[in-house]
Parts: C-alpha cells; structure tokens; sequence
C-alpha cells in the first residue's frame, strides 16, 4: 500500500468512527465539510475550513479529539494543522500547535495527500440516540458544544449556518421533497433483543398502519441504544409501501431553528403549510423544547394539525412524557397520550448479534468469540460497541492481521483498562460525598433533601457506568433502595449530563478521580 493510501485510509478510518459516534447533525455541519491533506510520512494532517468562525469553533471543540483518535489509529503521534481554504487555488495557512491530547487547540503542519470529505463519509449506519452525542465520552462539553446547540438553546439562527444551504429550505423550497432519511436505518437492519423487543413492535406496528394505534408514538431511553434507528426505520418502511407519502425526519435542535429562521425571512405561512401537510412526523431528541416558548407554541400547533388529519407522530426523547423538564403542560399531555415506550441498554446476547451483524456489513466477518469478549467489556449503548468495532477493525486494517481476542485486547488496550481497574461501589459513594461536602452514611440514608439526594442518584450513576453491580444489587448497597430507584436515578443524571455543561464536567473529574 503506498503513502498516499495509507493517508487516505488513516483520515477515512477516523472519519468513519466520527460518523458513529457523533450526532449526524454535527457531523454534516463540522466534520464532514473538512478538506485533510495528509502528508506522505502521516506524521501531520491539515484541515481546510471554510472560514474562521468555523477554524476557531473546531479548533475548540474537535480538535484535541481528533488528534486524540488519530494517533490511537495509526500508533503514533499525529499533528494536525488549521487552515482557511481559499476560492482560488491558493489557501490562507493559520497553524495553531499544539501538543496531541491537549483539549482544545489547533496544531502543527502538514503537506500532500488530500482527499475531500465527500458524501461518501456521511454517516452509513448510526445507530440509536441522535444528536446526543454521548458527551461524557469525551468530556467537556465534547460533540455538543456546537453552534447549533447553542443558537437552539436561545431561539436564534446558527452563525455556522451562512454559507451554506440552509435546513429551512429543505422543508420551504420548491422542487422535491426532502425526507431526510437514512435508507440504511431499517428493521431489517436494526438488531431486536429483549431491551428494545416493545419498542420495535410498536414501530413496525406505526409503520404499517399510520394514523390509528399508537399516535403519537414516544420513544425514551439513554444515548446510543438504537432510538434513532427506530424512528428511521418507521419512515422507511412507510415510504417503502407509500412511496407518495410525505414523510420528514428531523432532530428538536433543527425543529428550532426552522421556527426561528421562518420569523426571520418571513416565510412563516410556507413552513406551516409544509409541516401541517406531513403524513409521518419523526422528530428526535423533544427534550431540547425546554425553555424554548416560541418552538413549543408551534410544535404544539403543528401537533393538533397533524393529529387532526390522522397523520403519525413519533418522537424520541432521553426520558419519560412527565420526566421532561421545562416543557408546557398542554405539550406533556400530548406525548403522553399515545404510546410511550422505553429503549433499555442491550443485553450481552444482544450486544454479540449487533457486533456480529455490522461487522459483516462492513464487508468483515468477526468470530462469535470475538464478539462475545467485546460485548463483555462494552456494555452501556450500542453507540460504543460499533465506536470499539470501528477501532478492532481500524486496527486489523492497518497491522495487516486476522480479527482475533489478541488483536482486540490491543486495539480496545485504553478501555479494557480502565474496565480491570476494579473501582467499587464503596469507593464510588465515598469519593462523591466528598466532592459534594455530605456525610458517607446519606449515601444509603432516607434522607431525601436535594443537597443528599442529587449526590445520591450521581453515586447511582456512576456505581452503574463504573462496576459491574446488577441495579439490584446497586439498590442494596444504597440502603436497601429498589431497583427501580437506581433506574431511575442513572437515567435521570444521564440525560442530564447531556445538557447540562456543569455536571457533565463534574462527572468527569468524579470519573478522573475514581479511575486514577
């Protein structure tokens, strides 16, 4: 394999396990767009962005991750530099160094091999939690600190935005409609278990018969266990049988911003025309309304119309109808008048079918004892079981070795660490009553004022994120509590953490400290 190849595949396998791992939203809009040049010796890659705001915004949220990703592929450090790409041929050179892993920053140089990040990398396969990007994974306000969020958060238009083609314009602008769908999330392709069993016949049900039973259909479960494949798949499905039908998938974040940019350019009487007038409504992630009164307003109109002339509703949310915060009354009682279903973490038989089934869409097959020892070792969503695929295949792909334990165990090497690292529930409870200033013994007490309780259900959280204690068993050592209780409280802090900046970050210096 030459150099140029080799850059090639090295920048593609990165790409590939981004499109994974973060919500397609905020790969099209950041990740997706970059031009790498890869120089011969791989040692350093620059990124062409399309202006500053965009070379700030990446250097600042993407940059230490990608560096982070690129030397965990090739095995050694990789530098990585920033620069404007120009309309003429020549190109504006801004380099920013900065050491690999360090959080966030640009870096050194790099020359020769580039490719462009066509459509080609967008994502081909994600599966399950849309546009939460599992932030903890990376820290910070990692994958969802992006402008859009932010914009969504205050009902304004995304400065990210100009320049290129705006979303409105996809459900405003004359010519096709554009569904948004990715043909690749089916039910042929979505893997069914135990965990998602109710919520899979549910969908199939809408899909053959939308507009009567189950409407609107509410999905919730934690990040990355296949909610966004669902809905998928329902719109796919429909279309399949009605290929006339109109159907729309679209994440809360973009729902926001079309309201927003529809007051904007005055083009308000177009949008509900076109939303009223949907057969099939799939929209992800509806905790993202909090707070937002003009997008609940319309959200809420566009709910009657739609209801009104017997076309479906699916929604996908990271918690329960009642469990939403900040979300109008009237808008809790329509989720909830329908069908709500909840999406659990895989089971281990489960994990090894997911594992085994996108290996073999990837044109490789795994052994069943491979997948077994991965599915052991991964076991929160099925998000990072296909991120530790993506990474056993990388690594299979660039030593030239057969899929084995032995080449898993190394390409999983930092995980499987921290996974062996024995961290007890005692220790858990210990280390948050001293970050949170309150007496061990509240740990498994009755007391329930907000100062014990949060710190209680984060210890809940992180008893189940970091051991391998059954929620039983969690609950018991909680002062007897039911399962239920620790359900409840990991759900809970792990749907916060995902908006929540502050005690994401806590979360990680808790996680820092437990590992070592």
């Amino acid at each position: 394999m030459d150099e140029a190849s080799l850059g090639q595949g090295l920048w593609r396998a990165v790409v590939e396990q981004l499109a994974q791992e973060m919500p397609e939203q905020q790969f099209n809009t950041w990740i997706k767009p970059l031009t790498a040049v890869v120089s011969d010796d791989l040692s350093k890659v620059t990124l062409y962005v399309a202006n500053r705001f965009k070379l700030d915004w990446i250097r600042a949220q993407y940059a230490g991750r990608l560096a982070a990703m690129l030397e965990e592929t090739y095995g050694q450090p990789v530098a990585i530099e920033l620069a404007i790409a120009q309309r003429d041929a020549a190109v504006r050179t801004v380099v920013r160094p900065v050491r690999t892993g360090a959080p966030a920053a640009g870096y050194a140089s790099g020359t020769s091999s580039g490719m462009g990040l066509g459509p080609s990398y967008g994502p081909a396969s994600r599966s399950g939690g849309g546009y939460q990007q599992n932030a903890q994974d990376y820290g910070g306000d990692g994958f969802r600190g992006n402008a859009a969020q932010h914009a969504a958060q205050h009902e304004v238009a995304p400065a990210a935005a100009s320049g290129n083609s705006s979303e409105i314009d996809s459900i405003n602008g004359s010519g096709n409609f554009r569904n948004r769908l990715n043909p690749a999330l089916t039910f042929d392709t979505l893997v069914e278990g135990t965990a998602n069993r109710m919520a899979r016949s549910a969908a199939m049900h809408v899909a053959a018969s939308p507009g009567h039973l189950y409407n609107p259909l509410f999905i919730y479960g934690g990040v990355g266990l296949g909610k966004t494949h669902l809905v998928h798949a329902v719109g796919n499905k429909l279309l399949a049988d009605n290929p006339d039908a109109k159907v729309l998938y679209i994440h809360a974040e973009q729902f926001v911003s079309d309201v927003v940019k529809s007051y904007q350019r005055r083009t308000f009487d177009e949008f509900k025309e076109r939303y009223h007038s949907l057969d099939l409504l799939l929209i992800d992630d509806v905790q993202f309304f909090a707070n937002k009164d003009r997008t609940q307003e319309e959200f809420f109109n566009a709910f009657e119309a739609l209801l009104a002339k017997k076309s479906h509703i699916v929604m996908t949310s990271d918690t329960y109808p009642k469990g939403l915060a900040n979300i109008h009354e009237r808008l809790v009682s329509r989720f909830d008048s329908g069908l709500t279903v909840a999406i659990e973490p895989p089971e281990l038989e489960m994990r090894v079918a997911i594992l085994i089934n996108k290996s073999r869409a990837e044109g490789t097959e795994m052994p069943e004892e491979v997948a077994f020892f991965v599915a052991k070792n991964v076991r929160s969503n099925v998000r990072e079981l296909e991120g530790a695929l993506r990474k056993i295949l990388a690594y299979s792909r660039f030593n030239q070795k057969e899929i084995s334990i032995q080449l898993a165990r190394e390409a999983l090497r930092d995980l499987l660490s921290i996974q062996n690292r024995q961290i007890s529930v005692e220790n858990i409870q210990k280390t948050v009553a001293d970050y949170y200033k309150i007496k061990v013994a509240d740990m498994y007490s009755k007391k329930r004022p907000a100062s014990i309780a949060r710190p209680r259900q984060i210890a809940m959280y992180l008893a189940k994120e970091l051991t391998q204690k059954s929620l039983p068993e969690i609950g018991e050592l909680f002062g007897g509590r039911d399962h239920t209780t620790v359900l409840h409280a990991v759900r809970k802090i792990g749907g916060e953490r995902q908006q929540l900046t502050e005690l994401n970050q806590q979360l990680h210096v808790l996680e820092q400290t437990l590992k070592g």
